[in-house]
């Protein structure tokens, strides 16, 4: 009891008014804290403690006498709210130092519903974060691929040798992207492709794509469709690379054949 009670004297007497345990403290500890008048949390998990510490500006101590004023961090509202009709109790601490710092709370029926939530938001962070290392943009609704066919295709006219045909097998892939826009909205692919392209090459407007939600309009900047161009490139680029890489095998074996 003498050696909690120095522990909470430390605490005090470097100005923190709120402490938080990773590893957590007994029942005998967490009285002594009561009496004293510190508020405590324990058993607060490594990732969330570390997210505090960041939030909070203070720094992670793992020993008392490392306490000093200059490692605590500051917030202006730590409080505990209730909600659910289990009554499910979560601690929230407002106006922290770092108000960048934010935290999703993601609730559903089930934990199949919340499970793909996260992954919507992780897809929707890893979009801004591709935002954040090139701004640049491309027009979705296979827009892009489209034109990029276009120009392929123009420049494998040029093209005298045989290589032409590789050019135009590389078009016509790219193709297979709106193609399947189409199909799984329930057009018919090869006229939905076949017009929307020549309307590119008629119109030369390359922000034409497939209208997946019959809203009448194809021009993906009027449906504000749009895509990262770091994104779009390295789908193209992966895809290039497979391909490459099964070119380089020259021969097949099946399972259960004979040498």
């Amino acid at each position: 009891q003498e050696q909690f009670t120095e522990m909470i004297k430390k605490i005090k007497d470097s100005g923190a008014n709120l402490a938080i345990c990773q590893w957590g403290f007994d029942d005998e500890a967490n009285h002594l804290c009561l009496q004293n008048d510190l508020p405590a949390v324990r058993w607060v998990g490594g990732p969330e403690i570390e997210l505090i510490a960041i939030a909070t500006g203070g720094r992670i101590v793992p020993r008392f006498s490392e306490l000093t004023a200059d490692k605590l961090g500051h917030a202006g509202k730590v409080r505990e709210i209730e909600f659910g009709t289990t009554k499910d109790r979560m601690l929230v601490i407002e106006d922290c130092l770092n108000t960048r710092a934010v935290t999703l709370f993601l609730r559903g029926s089930n934990t199949m519903i919340v499970q793909e939530a996260k992954r919507s938001i992780w897809d929707a962070m890893c979009v801004i974060r591709n935002l954040v290392r090139d701004n640049r943009i491309v027009y979705g609704g296979g827009s892009n691929e489209i034109s990029c066919a276009v120009a392929v295709s123009a420049a494998a006219d040029k093209v005298p040798s045989i290589e032409q045909y590789a050019m135009r097998a590389f078009a016509d892939a790219l193709e297979s992207v709106p193609m399947a826009l189409a199909e799984n909205s329930g057009f018919a692919p090869f006229a939905t492709l076949a017009e929307v392209k020549s309307r590119q090459i008629k119109e030369n407007n390359p922000r034409l794509g497939i209208d997946c939600m019959d809203n009448g309009k194809n021009d993906m900047k009027e449906q504000h469709v749009i895509e990262t161009l770091i994104g779009k490139k390295q789908q193209i680029m992966l895809a290039t690379q497979l391909v490459r890489m099964i070119l380089k095998i020259d021969d097949v074996r099946s399972p259960g054949e004979q040498e």
